[in-house]
C-alpha cells in the first residue's frame, strides 16, 4: 500500500515540479559536513499523525507524504533535514529545513518554481537560523513580511511550523 501512495505522490508531483536550486542532499552535507552519512526516508502519516501535525502547526496539509533526511556520524545523529513542498502563489517551491537538537540550523531553498524575483533574500532567510523547535513562527510577528514577496514569506514560515512539527513529532524520539 505504501509503495502505491508513493507511486501516486511521485506521478502527481512531477506537473508541480520546480527548476532544482541546489540537492537536498548537498544542502545536508553543507551543513552537517561531507564525511557525514545522509540516508533519505520518505514518512507517510497516518490519519492521527496528520491531524496531530495540522493542529499543532496550524498548517492544513495538502499530502500526508513528507521526505525527511537523516545526517550521522559513526552512528552517532548529528541532525534532520525535513523537505516541504509549498505552493506560494500559483506555483510550488521547496524548502528544506535543517534542524538539529532541537534547533533550526538554517533553511535551504530546494526548488522555487515562482519568478525568481520572489526568492527571499540570504538575509531574510537568515532569521530562520539558531530557533527552538518549540516556536510558532508567524510572518507579521516574529518573522517579517518581504515588500513584493508576501506570499513566499508566509510560505516558508507556515512550512517552518509544519518542519517543527513532524522533527517534534516524528523524528526527535
Amino acid at each position: 500500500m505504501k509503495k502505491i501512495l508513493l507511486t501516486l505522490f511521485i506521478i502527481l508531483a512531477l506537473p508541480l515540479s520546480a527548476k532544482i536550486l541546489i540537492s537536498p542532499i548537498d544542502a545536508m552535507k553543507q551543513s552537517f559536513g561531507n564525511s557525514a552519512k545522509i540516508v533519505k526516508k520518505n514518512i507517510i502519516l497516518n490519519r492521527k499523525q496528520a491531524k496531530s501535525i495540522q493542529q499543532t502547526s496550524k498548517v492544513k496539509l495538502r499530502t500526508k507524504i513528507f521526505r525527511t533526511f537523516k545526517a550521522s556520524t559513526n552512528g552517532k545523529i548529528l541532525g534532520y533535514g525535513v523537505l516541504i513542498n509549498k505552493k506560494v502563489r500559483s506555483k510550488n517551491a521547496v524548502i528544506l529545513y535543517i534542524i538539529s537538537k532541537n534547533i533550526l540550523k538554517s533553511i535551504e531553498i530546494i526548488a522555487f518554481n515562482e519568478p525568481h524575483e520572489y526568492i527571499p533574500s540570504k538575509k531574510w532567510i537568515s532569521q530562520f537560523q539558531d530557533i527552538k523547535t518549540d516556536k510558532q513562527l508567524r510572518v507579521g510577528r516574529q518573522i517579517p513580511t518581504i515588500t513584493g514577496a508576501t506570499m513566499s514569506a508566509r510560505s516558508i514560515t507556515d512550512g517552518s511550523r509544519l518542519a517543527f512539527a513532524i522533527y517534534n513529532e516524528l523524528l526527535k524520539k
